[in-house]
């Protein structure tokens, strides 16, 4: 059985490494497409495969047809939209995820990227510090829970608000949040960790950006479609101190930087699982899953499409 790996933005060689280790001694052969330039390419490379494993490639209804002997695709990742599920579900094709592999490296980002607004991009003028400030995680999942951890080391105060909640975020000092409108009303600092879903498109409106604290910084490290960008450049103009720091940039990057030089900031492209580590934490777990669901079946971390 082959298992191909599909990535336009390759692996470390550490990583290509570890995972060809893992997917050869189960007798399996490995394919390796990297920096592919069109599709053609891809629905060439996808037509004998039985697997496939890839970061945040595209995976289109195309694709799958040509694919005729896939059965599994992981994600080197948590997020899953960049494949298509319900192409994917129709063909019973097995899709997952590699949850929390890359969680550590997105929350250091966070937390550097609030060091960075918090003293104004480095402009040599007087900045503030995290100690004492109250943050709010909107989202306790796996990077949620490693913001607010590393966040502790700051002296901050933490504020969660989630849908879902567990035992054990009442035993760490942690303040829980009724509404994500008393948490947007009570932190200066709010750190997006939601998924882009049809619940959360574009969720962070205007209506919840004017309930901020008028010095608020609103760092994004998650997905860009939770952003409302009109409403978001509404708020930054009729609040003249508020902050955005975003790993994603939104589509009206150029007209923010022009007006809002100093209180805003994107990076050129998605860094947050752009560490050595996190890249072979995720393509490792990413093999292991392939090989377990090959030979033994099982489906660890298997989305479930909902219509």
């Amino acid at each position: 059985m082959k298992v191909l790996i599909l990535t336009k933005k390759p692996f470390a060689q550490k990583a290509i490494e570890n995972i060809n280790k893992i997917i050869n001694s189960a007798s399996l052969e490995t394919i390796i497409l990297e920096k592919y330039h069109s599709e053609s390419q891809v629905l060439n490379a996808v037509k004998d495969v039985d697997a496939i494993i890839v970061r945040s490639d595209l995976i289109t209804n195309e694709i799958l047809v040509s694919a005729k002997k896939l059965k599994v695709i992981v994600r080197a990742g948590a997020g899953t939209d960049n494949i298509d599920l319900t192409s994917t579900t129709a063909r019973n094709i097995v899709v997952m995820n590699t949850p929390g592999q890359n969680a550590n490296a997105v929350a250091e980002l966070t937390l550097g990227m609030m060091v960075n607004a918090s003293r104004n991009f480095y402009d040599g003028n007087s900045g503030i510090e995290l100690k004492g400030k109250k943050l709010g995680i909107h989202g306790y999942g796996n990077v949620g829970k490693n913001v607010a951890r590393i966040a502790k080391g700051f002296e901050m105060d933490i504020y969660v608000y989630d849908t879902f909640y567990t035992e054990e975020i009442f035993k760490k000092n942690i303040n829980i949040s009724d509404s994500k409108e008393e948490l947007y009303k009570t932190c200066q600092y709010i750190s997006l960790h939601i998924p882009a879903t049809s619940a959360t498109d574009r969720s962070i409106n205007y209506r919840l950006l004017e309930m901020m604290q008028k010095d608020a910084i609103l760092i994004n490290t998650s997905r860009k479609e939770i952003i409302d960008e009109e409403d978001l450049m509404k708020w930054m103009e009729n609040y003249q101190n508020v902050k955005y720091i975003t790993d994603i940039m939104p589509d009206n990057d150029e007209e923010l930087k022009i007006k809002f030089p100093k209180r805003y900031f994107s990076t050129r492209k998605k860094i947050g699982a752009q560490t050595i580590e996190a890249n072979n934490n995720a393509g490792i777990a990413a093999a292991k899953q392939i090989v377990d669901f090959l030979l033994n079946g099982k489906i660890q971390f298997q989305i479930e499409f909902k219509r």
